[in-house]
């Protein structure tokens, strides 16, 4: 792990924090190597039920370091090196059956958008900025932004904040389906904690919940309706489904 992303776990939540406040939490080597390494320790650990994802600093994460890129010789080979390294933590986290919070402050712009969207639930503060900007310094989207903006906010939507170099309040945010909640800005962080505590009291419930959900454009419907019949079954017999299930039979 490295300086540019910090892992800690305690009592069955991993928080992974983006820590290049100086930088606005944008990418490099270091960040792109901490963040795969964070997510991917964070999704394997056995002591893990629920993770967080927070920033340091007055922003949550403004994409590449464009600085950086600036002053790349080989800058496209580079660039598409960077991606795919931050692409294997962004699939790490989707892709697991632990339910994903983002705990979002300031500005989230560029490859930061696909950060926010790789969470399940996005908290975000009343006073951030969420926008694309890529047309702005001649980019692309990437780190998913294609593909999870169009599924969270639908294809027109998309391509109405991809092509304008627009900025969302975080009441559009929320409204637009970016975000799941508004808070105060100083309240950011607790109330993903308070989430994140929320679900380790029943784990498997709401972990399988999100894989079912994340997992359904590989599947034809027939096929979904067999997993969720299979994946009901097995929560039902599971020590925390036969206890909840007791306990509302005997109300």
């Amino acid at each position: 792990m490295t300086d540019a992303v910090l892992l800690t776990i305690d009592s069955g939540i991993a928080r992974i924090t983006l820590n290049r406040p100086e930088r606005l939490n944008a990418f490099n080597d270091e960040m792109a190597e901490g963040w795969t390494r964070a997510a991917e320790a964070a999704v394997q650990s056995d002591e893990v039920q629920a993770i967080i994802i927070d920033a340091a600093g007055r922003a949550f994460c403004a994409g590449g370091d464009v600085q950086a890129m600036a002053t790349m010789d080989d800058r496209g080979d580079m660039i598409q090196r960077l991606a795919h390294r931050i692409n294997v933590g962004i699939l790490a986290l989707t892709e697991s059956a632990k339910p994903v919070v983002a705990a979002a402050h300031g500005t989230t712009a560029g490859g930061g958008l696909g950060i926010l969207l790789c969470s399940d639930y996005a908290v975000i503060g009343e006073s951030s900025r969420v926008g694309s900007v890529y047309g702005g310094v001649g980019l692309t989207p990437d780190l998913s932004v294609s593909a999870q903006l169009a599924a969270a906010v639908g294809q027109r939507r998309a391509l109405q904040l991809l092509l304008q170099e627009r900025l969302l309040s975080a009441e559009e945010a929320v409204a637009w389906g970016i975000a799941a909640e508004k808070v105060a800005d100083d309240d950011v962080r607790g109330r993903a904690e308070a989430i994140a505590a929320f679900w380790v009291q029943n784990a498997h419930a709401y972990g399988e919940a999100k894989r079912l959900i994340r997992s359904r454009p590989e599947r034809s419907f027939t096929e979904q309706l067999a997993e969720e019949a299979r994946t009901i079954g097995i929560a039902s017999q599971s020590p925390e489904g036969d206890k909840r299930i007791r306990a509302f039979a005997a109300r």
